[in-house]
């Protein structure tokens, strides 16, 4: 039997005891050291960490200004909405959250895709990046219900972009929505932080191009949060700078007119004061509904717009580009007179056609038993077509397009919208740079109707209308009010300036005469209308081949036009109407920009105005 060794047992158990001792002494010593270390030198740096995780800076976007009408009716405006978003960073598995939430709420394919590409696109980390919009009450009851499942799924509330009068002035207007990593990649380093927090930006219309004016200036809070991020107070506070209301020189009752009078047909009417060039409406029909665009279109309602064949996107009076057709002849009677190949007196005989010099080649008129003896009076008043064949061959081409340019055709007008095309004035030098050809007797024949290779947009077919008015002062058309647009140099002097009061009586009596294309529109007026109706070929027809509407397809049959200014002694109103495929121009046509004069000239009793000054200005007590 082996006795035990006390004494080795005991220095065993010292020696263990010793080394525990020494271990807890080390360990100790450690934490002591790191714990001066954190709380003595690197107190400050610690500090500032633990302040940036419970105190953060939030940008407030500030509200987008309004946008009036000229008697400070809302076009534009701002409406709360409440939003479901989603901190990827702060969830454990996001495609689980993702279909809870559509477990619980309706989210469809779309909004997962938008989801997905904005989560691609934020700015920054930790960014909310919006799920669904527009939730009711009961789809925030039921989120408020179930958050507890889903940290960093929450629910903000937002002011978002609201268009109370839907498609009726979508083309001018534009619209809002998401700001998009293209948009962050063309902004400068100042710009980039006033958009801390925005989530909209203007992409059409007047939202564009007044963007920075509208925006307005981000401020800022610093807010005390928790572990979980929730905001336990706030601790300083930047309120921001609201965008800027912004009153616009069109007007809700003409606007509406010139849509009502348009009905069911495609289109286009501008129309502006020459006063002041201020726009009183500009519809491009049909229109679409702005709201859709601003918290994201379904694709669904995208490609219900992309594939009509009506293009209720695309903005007729701005960029359709369109043959003027007659609408040009009374400044082509004018371009006539200032270069001598015709007076007032001399006359023609029209037989109905027109027989191009040096050729077997006949020209028709629209007018089949042709217009008789007719001078250029007669000539604007019936719309001969042979007599001023006759006078564009007389004067050549490079003094009808010199002429022209002065009202304002193949240039941009300069009004205050993005995308506007500038037609076509064509000249020897534009065939032969746009079409490597040489110039001919029958393009000068074509031009000298508004047809051939001219286009101009119905925005310019109003501004030759406002020149005629102002007898050859152009001035810039403005949808805004106040926005800064130098008045153009350019100005027509003609020769004889007795030439602009007759060639206004002539237009006077397309409308107000017997034997005026456009009589109809301008039967029991009670101001005198200077106008000129026209038709503008969408197909060619061959000389010996007469145009028989009911034959032709509704989509191929010719377009209908009409300009005018009123009332001709004083005049406050400058209009162009395109109906697409309307045929005739003073029977479709005239009345709708008969329709828009009406609604500018006249007061609710039907009585003409007091035209002495424009109307009510946002100053002059009118209230948002």
């Amino acid at each position: 039997m082996r006795l035990r060794d006390r004494q080795r047992e005991s220095q065993i158990i010292q020696m263990r005891l010793i080394w525990t001792l020494a271990f807890v002494v080390i360990v100790l010593g450690a934490l002591v050291s790191r714990m001066i270390w954190l709380q003595w030198l690197q107190h400050d740096r610690f500090q500032a960490l633990a302040d940036q995780n419970r105190v953060q800076t939030q940008a407030i976007a500030p509200p987008r200004g309004l946008l009036l009408d000229r008697h400070g009716r809302i076009l534009a405006d701002n409406q709360p909405d409440f939003s479901l978003v989603v901190i990827p960073e702060q969830v454990r598995d996001l495609d689980a959250a993702l279909n809870g939430l559509r477990e619980l709420i309706s989210i469809d394919d779309d909004q997962i895709e938008r989801f997905h590409t904005q989560l691609k696109q934020r700015r920054r980390a930790w960014e909310a990046i919006p799920l669904r919009s527009r939730l009711t009450m009961e789809e925030i009851a039921l989120i408020a219900e179930a958050r507890h499942e889903w940290p960093g799924v929450r629910i903000e509330a937002e002011a978002i972009r609201h268009y109370p009068h839907g498609d009726l002035f979508s083309h001018v207007i534009g619209y809002v929505n998401r700001i998009n990593a293209e948009d962050i990649a063309a902004m400068d380093e100042a710009t980039l932080a006033n958009y801390s927090g925005t989530n909209f930006y203007g992409r059409a219309g007047i939202e564009r191009q007044y963007e920075q004016r509208l925006h307005g200036k981000v401020g800022y809070r610093k807010v005390e949060t928790n572990a979980r991020g929730r905001v336990q107070q706030v601790l300083e506070e930047i309120p921001p700078v609201p965008g800027e209301d912004i009153h616009l020189n069109l007007d809700l009752d003409v606007q509406r007119a010139a849509w009502d009078a348009l009905g069911s047909r495609r289109g286009a009417v501008i129309a502006i004061d020459p006063r002041d060039g201020g726009v009183l409406a500009f519809v491009s029909r049909p229109g679409f509904d702005p709201n859709l665009f601003v918290t994201g279109i379904s694709l669904t309602d995208y490609a219900a717009y992309r594939d009509d064949p009506d293009r209720p996107l695309f903005n007729r009076a701005l960029q359709g580009q369109y043959p003027p057709g007659s609408t040009i002849k009374s400044m082509m009677g004018l371009a006539a007179l200032d270069a001598g190949v015709t007076d007032w007196q001399r006359t023609i005989r029209d037989p109905g056609f027109f027989n191009l010099p040096g050729t077997t080649r006949i020209i028709r008129d629209w007018k089949r038993g042709g217009h008789g003896v007719v001078n250029l009076h007669t000539a604007v008043v019936e719309s001969c077509d042979t007599y001023f064949y006759d006078a564009g061959l007389k004067m050549g081409i490079d003094h009808i397009a010199n002429f022209l340019a002065h009202f304002g055709l193949g240039k941009i007008t300069g009004i205050d919208l993005q995308g506007e095309l500038a037609g076509i004035l064509p000249s020897r030098e534009w065939k032969q740079r746009a079409r490597k050809s040489a110039w001919f007797h029958g393009d000068t024949v074509n031009t000298s109707i508004g047809q051939g290779y001219m286009l101009a947009t119905p925005l310019q077919l109003a501004q030759t209308m406002v020149v005629s008015a102002r007898r050859g002062k152009q001035i810039v058309p403005r949808v805004a009010m106040g926005a800064p647009a130098a008045e153009p140099q350019d100005q027509l002097v003609l020769k004889n300036p007795d030439n602009w009061p007759r060639m206004e009586a002539a237009l006077a009596d397309v409308l107000h005469g017997q034997r005026g294309t456009a009589r109809a529109a301008g039967h029991g007026a009670q101001y005198r209308i200077a106008g000129k109706s026209g038709t503008a070929q969408v197909f060619s027809l061959a000389s010996d081949v007469e145009y028989k509407e009911l034959d032709v397809a509704e989509r191929l049959r010719d377009h209908a036009l009409f300009v005018a200014f009123a009332p001709v002694d004083n005049p406050a109103i400058a209009v162009a109407v395109l109906v697409e495929n309307g045929e005739s121009g003073g029977r479709t046509a005239g009345p709708v920009a008969r329709a828009v004069m009406d609604a500018w000239l006249l007061d609710g009793k039907g009585s003409l105005r007091d035209l002495s000054r424009p109307r009510l200005q946002p100053d002059e007590g009118a209230t948002p």
